[in-house]
């Protein structure tokens, strides 16, 4: 009995929070159970797991810079000799072997330095060299290379010895997100980030992208594709080299000056990660490295992921573990990152990768032992204590984020409650739901009732991100809301100095209203993908076969909001309003809204959240001149934010501004309405959003 009240007060926290689980207690359990004995393990056979953590520090090539010597160690069974070849020893594999450590695939070399320098110059060529039992010879870049770089004249990438004699240094403290206010994210990609056809850089990021970011108001980054990826149409998924920043973008130096100049903004940076596979790739990449298919990754059909063409990590491998702490770790103490978005994670947590899969809601698809993947469960679980350990120790905030579309319960609770960690998971059904709307109804089709239900349909306790469209909905093949909206008139008819066609004038006013609906009722936290929030033009195509290596649509027009004839500004502007309404008054991470009215006929849509009463008139043609809305606080209200005011390219066609130029005031009713105590009288305008506070309590 002890022991089993033992064991259920690991997941105590979840059963309170959601009863419902109780059926599946013993499957969570399992989990909590699993993890400690990794944990207890890697405690008694590495000292603690901060230190397995810091392996990143001893595995791979490392340059002593007082000593000048050069210490090599690598993980590598199954082989005869290893050696370390490059441009230093003319590639010969006798010179330079690696001393055999241990029985279990431990090598090592320490090369004295010459003529009191490295013997290894920085950033020059490298390779590991195996001799296997075949007598073959295989050659193959260190897996824990900190630079790779393609060949002049091949596309297969190269390893280089990162060494320099100086390093960039930090000089801003990493910035927390105080509460009310919620996580805003700006996902971005650097390559893309340049309004040229070519590939930008993080200098470019920095000096011209960082302050639009700053401007707008998010304080979170998400940067894609930063792990090397030797395919750049991968959109950084097919990762070659774990602990290697793309150097299609510039330098470590120069990725480390990008953070810290965001930090100095106020503004986090979370590295889009992917440990949910890794790339095919034999010659640049970790497939096949040893010459078996089961070096860090699963043999056989387990290890293959069909549809994404990649290898799939064996996560119950001890050195696969080392391997990929490691790499977070050395992204948070070597970059300064301040946290995680996870790719790939519904792959991870179920043995079927959740393709062809329909996922119902019913809890028996995420506690099926057939089908859940708990191994995988267990190294996501030892990542968050992993960062829990690292915040206790230096008192710094991180955030992960879980790309999760089957809605894994307790998959964003903590440890201690019986969870898996993760701070938020991405509302996956919004954009969606939007993309189904604009591609299917009509204006007058818009179910409210639905719209408001997949907004609001989130599990309790665990926080969310919304997001109206991501880099998803801007991939060739698919269309931008904006693109939607508007199609070809965003070509012809967005200068101020034409006529605002119908088309356009419902893009602009629907693009702002999807926007702050989701922002407001969507979840504790918003995304938006780069270019998305002016109504980027076009589509994203990486350079590739199919349209000629062309860098025509890889790139993100930032020029259109600096050109003042053009309309884009004002999309730009109300989503830096939207950002900042967070800012001043706290929507986000804060209760879930209150809706009180979903109106079909008039396609009204009316909520309070912290303080702020949100009304939406999504009808095409009728405004309503004295609307009824009921509000639950009494006193006096005045509008904060308005979709409709010419700043944001509306007809300004609410008075906000009294006879004395002071803001209109809207008085409480004590009147029961809508299922709220109070109410008043609003104008709200055909197509158009208001967003109300509360200023003085009566």
């Amino acid at each position: 009995m002890a022991s089993n009240d033992s064991d259920r007060a690991l997941i105590k926290g979840a059963l309170d929070l959601d009863p419902w689980l109780e059926p599946f207690s013993q499957g969570l359990i399992y989990r909590q159970k699993e993890f400690r004995r990794w944990y207890k393990d890697l405690q008694n056979s590495e000292g603690s797991l901060l230190k397995f953590a810091d392996s990143y520090k001893t595995y791979g090539i490392h340059g002593n810079h007082q000593t000048k010597e050069i210490v090599i160690t690598q993980y590598i069974p199954e082989v005869e000799e290893v050696s370390l070849v490059g441009d230093f020893n003319n590639w010969n594999t006798e010179t330079h072997k690696l001393n055999k450590v241990n029985n279990f695939g431990l090598w090592s070399l320490t090369i004295p330095p010459v003529n009191g320098q490295f013997a290894i110059a920085h950033d020059s060529r490298y390779k590991i060299a195996m001799k296997l039992s075949s007598g073959e010879h295989i050659y193959r870049l260190d897996p824990w290379a900190h630079r790779a770089t393609p060949n002049d004249t091949h596309t297969v990438y190269e390893g280089r010895f990162w060494n320099p004699e100086t390093e960039y240094q930090f000089k801003n403290k990493r910035p927390q997100i105080h509460s009310p206010q919620g996580i805003r994210v700006y996902e971005a990609h650097v390559g893309i980030s340049t309004p040229e056809p070519k590939i930008g850089s993080y200098k470019n990021f920095t000096q011209n992208i960082l302050p639009k970011i700053h401007e707008l108001g998010y304080n979170t980054i998400q940067l894609m594709a930063v792990m090397e990826h030797a395919y750049y149409a991968s959109f950084g998924y097919q990762i070659t080299s774990f602990f290697a920043i793309s150097s299609r973008y510039g330098s470590p130096e120069d990725l480390k000056e990008l953070i810290d100049t965001a930090h100095g903004l106020g503004i986090r940076v979370l590295l889009d990660v992917v440990h949910s596979h890794a790339s095919k790739n034999v010659e640049d990449g970790l497939n096949n490295f040893n010459g078996t298919d089961h070096y860090l990754f699963h043999g056989g059909a387990r290890g293959n992921h069909d549809l994404w063409d990649s290898r799939l990590f064996n996560y119950t491998n001890h050195e696969t573990l080392r391997f990929l702490l490691s790499n977070l770790k050395f992204f948070i103490d070597v970059y300064q990152f301040d946290g995680f978005r996870f790719d790939g994670v519904t792959s991870m947590l179920y043995k079927h990768h959740g393709l062809s899969f329909g996922f119902s809601g019913d809890y028996n698809e995420y506690f099926n032992p057939d089908w859940v993947d708990v191994e995988a469960i267990v190294y996501l679980m030892l990542a968050h204590q992993m960062m829990d350990e690292i915040s206790s120790q230096q008192s710094i905030e991180f955030t992960t984020i879980a790309e999760d579309v089957s809605g894994m319960p307790t998959l964003c609770l903590p440890i201690s409650a019986g969870g898996v960690g993760f701070n938020y998971r991405l509302s996956m059904a919004i954009p969606d739901m939007w993309i189904k709307i604009l591609k299917h109804l009509s204006d007058d089709q818009w179910d409210l009732h639905n719209i408001v239900h997949t907004l609001t349909n989130r599990r309790h306790g665990e926080k969310c991100i919304a997001y109206a469209e991501s880099h998803d909905q801007a991939l060739v093949g698919d269309k931008t809301i904006a693109f939607w909206l508007m199609d070809k008139e965003m070509y012809t008819n967005m200068s101020t100095l034409t006529e605002l066609t119908p088309i356009v004038d419902r893009g602009l006013s629907l693009h702002k209203m999807i926007r702050l609906l989701t922002f407001g009722l969507g979840g504790e936290g918003y995304l938006n993908f780069e270019g998305n929030e002016f109504g980027h033009p076009e589509w994203l195509d990486f350079p590739r076969v199919g349209n000629g290596e062309s860098y025509h649509y890889a790139r993100r027009q930032f020029n259109l909001i600096d050109d003042d004839l053009l309309r884009y500004k004002f999309l730009f502007r109300f989503d830096g309003a939207m950002q900042h309404l967070d800012e001043k008054y706290g929507v986000l991470d804060t209760p879930q809204a209150y809706v009180s009215l979903k109106h079909e006929g008039d396609k009204v849509v009316v909520f309070e959240r912290n303080g702020l009463l949100f009304i939406f008139n999504f009808h095409p043609t009728q405004s309503f001149p004295d609307y009824k809305v009921g509000v639950e606080a009494a006193g006096t209200y005045q509008i904060v934010l308005n979709s409709d005011a010419e700043e944001f390219g509306g007809h300004s066609r609410i008075q906000e501004l009294d006879a004395n130029g002071k803001p209109q005031q809207y008085f409480t009713n004590k009147e029961y309405w809508n299922h709220r105590a109070n109410s008043l009288f609003v104008y709200i305008p055909c197509r158009t959003a208001i967003v109300l506070q509360l200023q003085q309590k009566v």
